[in-house]
């Protein structure tokens, strides 16, 4: 086997070749979407749509990554996973909120990450990552320790406030049963708080906390390339990106938000049954995911 050199890039570097490949990827799915969108077929659930341009977007990306990063890992939404040997993989979602492209709702993005180790959120270290919103041409980028920013301005998550006077975003599972237990959470939380929101994309919540146009965001069932570069931006925008009760953020769950307001949060989403009942757990790209309300 072909080993991979020596010389590594800097975060920058890494981050460089994200944006440049994400703002491609989203002129072709942008193009696509001008031309009429179909869908190509359903997933875990005839809701779970993947869209033909899902899967051109992200045949590009890999493409693009294979000339540029040869010897790198890559972990897809459309394609799954490829071993690498340099120790780093991309972790990328070609079109996150892939129902909002369906019906031409501005609220969807390419999300692209690297990170060093393999493509599990419970061991690897998020580098670089890029969320570039196509509709309004937004740019959200972040480095490990480099800070967050929009469109190259530096961005930071809401000031403390009062659990009562925040803006929470979340999702919903597209698996009836799970749906229905995150309604009942939010039932519980819906007058502790100024308001909720589902926009549909979660790599775009976490950008939203990240610049604090949400004070917080919590979602259960996402899968890494849903949130592995939106959660490097958030935490470098200072927000505690976290799992329940101090876990990692992974399949689990995934709370977003500035230290105190997502500690309250968390307490709340509790009260209200989150960390309930196991759920049966899935294993894709040798991950295993288990999940919990």
């Amino acid at each position: 086997m072909e080993t991979a050199p020596t010389d590594r890039l800097t975060n920058d570097e890494l981050l460089a070749i994200a944006v440049s490949i994400a703002l491609e990827a989203g002129e072709l799915a942008s193009r696509r979407l001008r031309e009429g969108v179909e869908v190509a077929a359903s997933k875990s659930s005839k809701e779970d749509i993947v869209t033909y341009a899902d899967r051109e977007t992200e045949a590009l990306i890999r493409r693009r990554l294979s000339e540029e990063r040869p010897h790198d890992g890559f972990l897809g939404e459309e394609s799954g996973a490829e071993t690498g040997t340099s120790g780093l993989t991309w972790v990328v979602d070609p079109i996150d909120g892939t129902v909002n492209f369906l019906y031409g709702i501005p609220q969807w993005a390419i999300s692209i990450a690297v990170v060093d180790g393999d493509p599990d959120p419970a061991t690897w270290r998020a580098l670089a990552g890029v969320v570039v919103n196509p509709s309004n041409g937004e740019v959200f980028t972040a480095t490990a320790g480099g800070g967050a920013f929009l469109d190259g301005v530096a961005i930071a998550v809401a000031a403390p406030a009062e659990l009562s006077q925040c803006l929470v975003g979340t999702g919903f599972s597209y698996r009836a049963a799970v749906r229905s237990e995150q309604l009942a959470v939010v039932t519980g939380l819906i007058a502790r708080v100024r308001d909720i929101r589902r926009m549909g994309s979660a790599a775009l919540d976490l950008c939203a906390v990240a610049c604090g146009r949400l004070n917080a965001y919590f979602e259960r069932e996402l899968n890494p390339w849903d949130f592995a570069a939106g959660a490097l931006i958030a935490t470098e925008a200072g927000a505690r990106v976290s799992g329940l009760g101090g876990a990692r953020a992974g399949k689990k769950f995934v709370l977003a938000g500035e230290a105190s307001i997502a500690e309250s949060l968390e307490k709340v989403l509790r009260q209200a049954g989150a960390g309930g009942r196991r759920l049966e757990g899935t294993v894709r790209y040798g991950i295993a995911f288990t999940d919990s309300l």
